[in-house]
């Protein structure tokens, strides 16, 4: 599975760390809904793939929001993604955050919620899940670790424990 952001914050820029944000609950999540086996932090983000994970963003340029982020960024950053996808070939493409989704679907259905996707990106499955961004207020912490349980339901086929 590859998890995919919009593009590094500034902290995650100076730390070289992937979900670096004080508030970002992305490492959290991870442990607590069952898809790594031990805590983690953004310090640990090279440890993803002992777990069959890859971890990358759209934009490489960091901003301090994606407020900051031209169309033509999100274009290039999109057939940039088609081709690392296209050479990972990872099963799913899992989204960390609704804008994501609109960037690599721009011509997608309206309102869109967390979960699987029927689109397909490059190949492989597309799931959205919501921001981790301490900034994100359109959801809680507990619909957050539902849609990431959800996500490890599928990834491993395993039931809630």
């Amino acid at each position: 599975m590859l998890f995919v952001g919009i593009n590094p914050g500034i902290r995650s820029a100076k730390t070289g760390h992937h979900f670096a944000g004080y508030s970002n609950r992305f490492w959290k999540l991870l442990f607590e809904s069952g898809l790594v086996p031990e805590p983690l932090t953004y310090l640990d983000d090279g440890r993803l793939p002992a777990w069959g994970y890859g971890i990358t963003n759209i934009v490489a340029r960091p901003t301090r929001g994606v407020g900051d982020l031209a169309p033509a960024e999100l274009a290039a950053g999109r057939a940039a993604l088609a081709r690392k996808v296209r050479r990972w070939k990872p099963r799913i493409v899992a989204l960390a955050g609704v804008m994501i989704y609109r960037a690599l679907f721009p011509a997608g259905p309206g309102p869109l919620r967390p979960g699987l996707s029927p689109e397909r990106f490059a190949g492989a499955r597309v799931f959205v899940l919501p921001n981790p961004s301490g900034r994100n207020a359109h959801y809680s912490y507990a619909e957050m670790l539902a849609a990431f349980v959800e996500l490890r339901e599928l990834v491993t086929g395993a039931r809630p424990r």
